[in-house]
């Protein structure tokens, strides 16, 4: 049977037309955007922990690595939670969280660049990681939103 022919059947036993198929691989797409972006998140709140466990043990590191550990780490969870939100409010709510501890994030690292605390180039991924994560999140939010 060739989907050319009759077009492809779903679990429930749909039948899409050929003019779906394309939306079929965009939601795939779609999908597959939102797994690697979340492993992305995943990979990077990876890197701050070991970033953070690195940093001297000093009154000023002890205090600004807490702050980083709960803003980093709340950037993830906030994600994760946004993808079973039970409205586009909720939805919306959960990315504007995440989007405001990403800001967090990026304030604590920087002052820790700007003292010279912690290893440079590892800070300096973190901080380019993050921006981008921090803009795939805003536009999001502007999508969600219908400002974009």
């Amino acid at each position: 049977m060739a989907v050319e022919e009759v077009g492809l059947k779903n679990p429930k036993g749909q039948v899409f037309k050929l003019s779906q198929k394309s939306n079929i691989k965009m939601q795939n797409d779609s999908e597959k955007f939102k797994n690697e972006f979340k492993k992305r998140i995943y990979v990077w709140v990876l890197r701050l922990i070991k970033f953070i466990d690195q940093l001297p043990k000093d009154s000023v590191c002890q205090v600004i690595g807490k702050q980083l550990l709960r803003s980093g780490t709340s950037i993830l969870a906030n994600y994760i939670e946004a993808r079973s939100a039970s409205s586009k409010r909720d939805f919306i709510n959960f990315f504007t969280h995440s989007l405001k501890s990403s800001n967090e994030s990026k304030m604590w690292l920087t002052l820790l660049r700007d003292t010279n605390k912690g290893e440079q180039s590892e800070l300096t991924w973190l901080l380019n990681e993050l921006i981008e994560v921090s803009n795939v999140l805003a536009t999001s939010i502007l999508t969600m939103k219908g400002k974009k």
